[in-house]
């Protein structure tokens, strides 16, 4: 299907044939109309068009993380990880509408008009799976081009909600573009009369014809007011996009005293304090389309609201449409352009260079229907591939996330290795990827690389929940597996991959990293005759993390403790060369936005009478160093800071290694490893994921959690899983 992407670093837009989207919890639908919103999508197309430069001076707060990472992890890392996100191509568009072809869903059945919202969800493309709570039926009366401004219109909709209108309220309306002329109509539906305000003539003449009591600009605009309610307005809408001030102090001259100032635009929001104060003027942002919007439960789930909370995004968007089918809001003027989804690049070309006015500008898809429900696309290659040489491994990839596109894909031009295919679960990505590296075709089905009988060997780069599910499909069909950490996310999938590989009996590694990290060779080196147990620290200080990451979600990530503290658990295994008898782990009460299972401390005891102890944290400052290891041994000491200085200390003396540009983590040579085929002892990959089970458990019980009864002759995973 064909689908308009947007390059982050040069800000070029692009159509391109991407795979059919994956249909997970809500329906597919073939698009008929898209609305391309000239504000958001045209700020977005402005700051990617900037040099990096540019960018840093235009979001500064994106800028500081950077530095931040380059300070702890070294300038190339940084550097390599910001560049990595900007190689991902940004999806275009956010309302839509068409016809369902599939549904998983009761609320939807095949053949129904929906209105579509939602970035990411809504693109501007020939098909697009939108959840279930982001879409809703279309009147019979309402056609699809109409309906294709739904989202925008629940913008519009949540701006006059926030304000708290009633019948016969004196409104104001700061700014007349597509947002502020659909304003002016839903006031005038719910009573209001309606002052509006704009620089551009037509706009102004148009929101008169579209039921404004008065349409002006900014001359004598006190007097003006004055005319049209004395005491000044009950509630002011900005729905302006400017960086000034400008609105705001206006709106405050404007407000009556207690009334309602609502931001909807993107504006300058330095409140004058005086004129706030001495009105009691409430000020409030109106955050985009209604309660639901960022929340993942509501928008990826499907999870709603009760109805004590009324108007949701979803309920907005029904709202509009209801407003359309009445004949309250008539769209025809509104619309100034409508192109072909094969001309798209001239659409945003014309608002990038405003060529000539516009305010609506509609998207209309006539594509090919074989086309549009491909899920796999073929790349073409600049010379004809030859059959690999022998050593080299054919190559799959699932997942191309920012973990697969910073840490592994940038080594497969070093290693013996012949791409085959790529799958990404929205197809967004899997194009350009596929093209930067070199994949013979990309896919939004896995299941097509582990059916393709050119392919060798996989890379599961997924997220968390996925890996244990596609490990065990990619062993049973016979690839060698390489699979990102952690390998499972529950006890119950733990048993079953292990199950598998044992009958199997085919390559399994996990994404262990760490251990295979040039620094940790020589620190291991360091102690290899070491003839006393083991003393080991690992702390991490792994700074804010918002609660709201998939990597928290229960079922998704399986929370830091599952997903990150598996990997440092590994390393204790790794340096010692022992196996865990016991874990207890205890953790911060929690409270506010403290996560109990990312603010703990865990103790494994190992079967050679040493002790490892890992300190995470999420309550620290970035700036600080993420992760140091202490060993203690045999009177002697190794210190390694974030993989970038490793301190070895016996007899008085120190030796020092520094790596000044950046980290190395190990990544490069955990790829050439598995490549190799040299298979690791998967036992210590198991034994690590899980004892973060056993470790969860412990925080829930409060005691030290045995690990087996190290009978002779059967290790604790074979008792723990059934080996």
């Amino acid at each position: 299907m064909k689908q308009l992407l947007l390059d982050l670093q040069n800000g070029e837009v692009c159509i391109e044939d991407v795979p059919l989207p994956v249909l997970k919890n809500g329906v597919m639908v073939e698009t008929a109309y898209s609305l391309i919103s000239a504000g958001t999508e045209g700020a977005l197309l402005s700051l990617a068009g900037k040099s990096l430069l540019g960018k840093a001076r235009e979001r500064p707060d994106l800028a500081n993380k950077v530095i931040a990472k380059m300070k702890t992890d070294g300038v190339l890392t940084g550097y390599q990880q910001a560049m990595s996100r900007l190689a991902k191509p940004e999806p275009l568009g956010y309302s839509c509408a068409g016809i369902v072809t599939q549904t998983n869903v009761s609320d939807f059945s095949i053949g129904d008009r929906v209105a579509c919202a939602g970035a990411g969800y809504a693109n501007h493309a020939e098909m697009n799976y939108i959840p279930k709570n982001l879409c809703i039926r279309v009147p019979d009366s309402v056609s699809l081009r109409d309906a294709s401004f739904t989202t925008v219109g629940a913008i519009a909709m949540q701006g006059v909600r926030n304000a708290r209108v009633q019948v016969g309220d004196a409104t104001v309306v700061i700014g007349l573009g597509l947002i502020g002329l659909l304003t002016v109509q839903i006031l005038k539906a719910a009573g209001c009369r309606v002052f509006a305000i704009d620089v551009d003539q037509k706009k102004i003449a148009l929101a008169t014809d579209l039921g404004a009591d008065v349409a002006t600009n900014y001359d004598n605009l006190t007097g003006k007011m004055e005319a049209f309610s004395p005491f000044g307005a009950d509630a002011v809408i900005i729905t302006a996009a400017t960086k000034s001030n400008g609105p705001v102090e206006l709106a405050g001259d404007l407000v009556r005293q207690q009334g309602r100032v609502v931001a909807v635009g993107m504006v300058g929001m330095e409140l004058p304090r005086e004129k706030y104060y001495d009105k009691e003027a409430e000020f409030v942002v109106s955050r985009s389309y209604g309660p639901g919007r960022y929340d993942r439960q509501y928008e990826e789930k499907g999870i709603d609201y009760p109805i004590a909370i009324r108007w949701t995004e979803r309920r907005n968007m029904e709202s509009f449409l209801g407003l359309l089918a009445e004949g309250k809001i008539t769209l025809d003027r509104l619309i100034t352009h409508e192109f072909s989804g094969d001309d798209a690049v001239s659409a945003y070309d014309l608002i990038e260079k405003r060529r000539e006015p516009f305010i609506g500008v509609v998207l209309r898809y006539d594509g090919d229907s074989e086309r549009k429900s491909a899920s796999v696309v073929h790349i073409a290659q600049g010379a004809e591939k030859k059959a690999p040489a022998e050593g080299v491994v054919r190559l799959g990839c699932i997942g191309a996330g920012i973990q697969a596109l910073s840490a592994l894909f940038p080594h497969f031009s070093k290693l013996p290795v012949q791409l085959t295919g790529l799958a990404t679960a929205t197809g967004l990505s899997g194009t350009s990827v596929a093209k930067k590296y070199g994949f013979e075709y990309c896919t939004t089905d896995y299941r097509e690389i582990l059916q393709d009988e050119k392919t060798d060997a996989v890379i599961i780069s997924t997220r968390n929940d996925l890996h244990a599910e596609m490990a065990i499909e990619a062993m049973r069909a016979g690839k060698r597996v390489f699979v990102e950490k952690p390998l499972a996310t529950t006890m119950e999938d733990l048993e079953k991959v292990a199950s598998v590989w044992k009958e199997c009996g085919g390559q399994l590694q996990v994404g262990f990293n760490r251990r295979y990290s040039p620094l940790t060779m020589q620190l291991t080196e360091f102690f290899k005759e070491r003839s006393s147990p083991m003393v080991i620290h690992y702390r991490v200080n792994a700074g804010p993390i918002p609660p709201d990451l998939w990597v928290n979600d229960a079922e998704q990530g399986g929370g830091m403790l599952i997903s990150e503290c598996c990997h440092f658990i590994d390393y204790i295994l790794c340096l010692s060369g022992a196996r865990p008898i016991e874990v207890y782990a205890k953790s911060v009460l929690p409270g506010g936005s403290i996560n109990r299972f990312s603010n703990l401390q865990i103790v494994i005891s190992l079967d050679d009478g040493s002790i490892g102890t890992i300190t995470y944290t999420t309550l620290g400052d970035k700036a600080y160093s993420k992760e140091q290891v202490e060993v203690f041994c045999d009177g002697s000491v190794g210190v390694l800071t974030d993989f970038r200085e490793l301190r070895l200390v016996r007899d008085g003396k120190e030796k020092k290694t520094k790596r000044w540009l950046s980290q190395d983590k190990g990544f490069f040579e955990e790829l050439e490893r598995f490549v190799s085929g040299e298979r690791d002892d998967v036992l210590p990959s198991l034994f690590s994921t899980m004892l973060t089970f056993k470790a969860w458990e412990s925080v829930e019980k409060g005691v030290s959690i045995p690990v087996g009864l190290n009978e002779p002759g059967m290790t604790a995973i074979e008792r723990e899983t059934g080996i």
